[in-house]
């Protein structure tokens, strides 16, 4: 399973629901995206080693861009950055997880609605 940005946030709110579906999934990705945008959330060092320390004893594997990634994010932003409001990261995001064969779970489903090729599983806090 590939996880948004979000569902980890909830993870580190110690949100229980998250955290127990963390726990139980058998594989834990990440993109890369998502974890610069966790990067990016920290407040200080404390932060960032926190977010650090969860992923590592999370067992989290992360997902790098590859040509192929940028591709079809590309396509996502032509077919929906104007009318669905797609931002880049989320391009990107669903884009690794279609070319990864992987389902993405996510909070904020209506970022993703419009790409059909993409599986997703909803979180709900």
């Amino acid at each position: 399973m590939l996880f948004d940005t979000d569902v980890l946030i909830w993870v580190l709110r110690d949100n229980e629901n998250a955290v127990r579906l963390v726990e139980a999934a058998e594989e834990r990705r990440l993109s890369v995206i998502t974890y610069m945008e966790l990067l990016q959330g920290a407040r200080d060092k404390r932060e960032l080693k926190t977010i650090k320390d969860f992923l590592a004893r999370s067992a989290f594997q992360m997902v790098s861009l590859t040509e192929n990634t940028g591709h079809r994010a590309s396509i996502y932003m032509e077919e929906y950055g104007l009318n669905a409001g797609l931002r880049i990261a989320d391009a990107l995001i669903s884009a690794t997880a279609v070319e990864g064969g992987i389902t993405l779970c996510t909070g904020n489903i209506k970022h993703y609605r419009h790409i059909e090729d993409l599986d997703t599983k909803q979180f709900r806090p």
